[in-house]
């Protein structure tokens, strides 16, 4: 599921490594968007995620986690934690990349910053 959704949308970075991991889970992180404006696009698709980490969720503050490695509070703030189990189909993974694909194109166009790059061609 990442590398589709890294494939698909620019500035996005996948936080942690890439098999030292739980395999049916992926943090990613959208540059320029809010975790919790994704979270109400991808609830009214019917797709579940979460923006921050397991142990905190609830909370409108990034991960402590995603802080911890790094990054910037502005990205952390974009990221958005997805899990994949018994019952996820193939045709799910390819939902949800594409939901995922519009809205954060959507988000975007709203933000000040994006707008900025797009201007200085970064």
């Amino acid at each position: 599921m990442a590398n589709g959704i890294l494939e698909a949308i620019p500035y996005s970075k996948y936080n942690g490594h890439p098999t030292l991991r739980h395999p049916g889970n992926v943090n990613i992180c959208f540059e320029f968007i809010e975790g919790e404006a994704l979270l109400l696009f991808l609830n009214a698709k019917g797709i579940a995620g979460s923006s921050g980490s397991a142990c905190t969720s609830g909370s409108l503050d990034p991960s402590h986690v995603l802080l911890a490695i790094g990054l910037p509070h502005e990205i952390a703030h974009g990221s958005l934690r997805l899990s994949i189990g018994d019952f996820t189909e193939p045709e799910d993974i390819d939902y949800t990349i594409e939901a995922l694909v519009g809205i954060v194109d959507r988000l975007r166009m709203m933000s000040p910053l994006y707008d900025k790059v797009l201007k200085e061609g970064k």
